[in-house]
């Protein structure tokens, strides 16, 4: 089927691309879906700029995309929640069922998992993908075709605020104001923070950052300290909670600089290299450390956010190709612009 393929590092190509027999066949717990809307991811334009993350090296031609949602158009035998027409947005990864992560339901960190777009496995910038109905939702009536297609990224900053253990009231930092700084954000506010401080070197997405929310506070690191802001904002006490979202080893050896006694801090942002953790700021603050990986069990907790309001991700959306542009859109995409958040690609119907 006619797929976007990252044939090598720097190289994309729109063609048909075989797809093995096992990932075609549907299973008796399995749905196909006929994709509509497909996110570009920062992992999405790594692989394409650099060809590998971190152990994840594309060795073959892969299939991109993995930020997706769809319209069920046939059903296993066995699956009872879900029917052909039904809408749906799909969690990419899928873990093994008998690993012991998988049991304690830390399944996200299972060795196994097979997860879109992380080489060996494709990804589904394509027209059908074979999928099990236990990872796939149904939709409301009320969320798009877009907007559930942002709920893949939504879910890293919902994990984030949970692991945060974010209280009524709570003041919040997050370092980065790309598409999972600014869902982080909005996850922060909803789980309860009077306020969130974005900090970032792009004053375009600090100016979307505000537009999101009164409570939310752009704070342009290039021209003002943001140690200094949180401190005088809260009569030198510091912030409840600080996320990492930037990825930046500067910006993370500097995580407890703007943090409160007994706060947290939560790293998001994949580290490209080991980054200078200060041991002792820590130490003093009696700070807690989360670290995310992915995301585990927020899916329909996203869906019903969109639904009623709690979130609102449109203004997140700042561009979206038609599926023959996909190469024109990656290479967009590649190029950072200030203004953009997240890009989208929509299939043909």
């Amino acid at each position: 089927m006619k797929s976007l393929v990252l044939e090598r590092k720097d190289e994309l190509s729109l063609r048909d691309f075989p797809i093995d027999k096992d990932e075609a066949v549907l299973g008796p717990r399995d749905v196909r879906i006929k994709l509509h809307t497909v996110g570009i991811c920062g992992s999405d334009v790594h692989y394409y700029t650099h060809g590998r993350i971190g152990p994840f090296v594309v060795d073959a031609p892969m299939i991109l995309g993995h930020e997706a949602s769809g319209t069920v158009i046939e059903t296993g035998s066995e699956v009872t929640t879900l029917k052909a027409g039904d809408r749906v947005c799909m969690e990419p990864g899928i873990p093994d069922p008998n690993s012991k992560a998988t049991r304690l339901g830390m399944y996200n960190v299972d060795p196994a998992v097979r997860f879109w777009a992380t080489p060996p496995i494709h990804g589904i910038l394509r027209p059908t993908c074979v999928h099990p109905e236990a990872f796939t939702f149904k939709l409301p009536d009320n969320v798009s075709f877009a907007e559930a297609a942002m709920v893949e990224p939504l879910a890293v900053g919902v994990h984030a605020a949970t692991k945060a253990k974010i209280k009524p009231g709570d003041i919040a930092v997050v370092l980065g104001a790309g598409p999972i700084g600014l869902v982080t954000a909005l996850s922060a506010l909803a789980g309860g923070c009077a306020r969130v401080y974005v900090s970032d070197l792009a004053e375009k997405k600090l100016e979307i950052a505000e537009s999101l929310s009164p409570a939310i506070v752009g704070v342009d690191a290039g021209k003002e300290s943001l140690v200094d802001r949180i401190k005088a904002d809260t009569d030198g006490w510091g912030c409840d909670v600080v996320f990492e979202a930037t990825g930046s080893p500067k910006a993370a050896a500097q995580v407890f600089q703007p943090l409160a006694p007994g706060g947290c801090v939560v790293m998001i942002g994949g580290q490209s290299e080991p980054i200078a953790y200060d041991a002792g700021a820590a130490m003093i603050r009696e700070a807690r450390v989360e670290n995310i990986f992915r995301y585990a069990h927020v899916f329909p907790r996203c869906v019903a956010m969109l639904s009623s309001g709690t979130i609102d991700v449109k203004p997140l959306i700042t561009r979206t190709f038609d599926f023959d542009e996909s190469v024109k859109a990656f290479e967009i995409a590649a190029s950072a612009p200030a203004g953009d958040v997240k890009m989208q690609i929509e299939l043909p119907q």
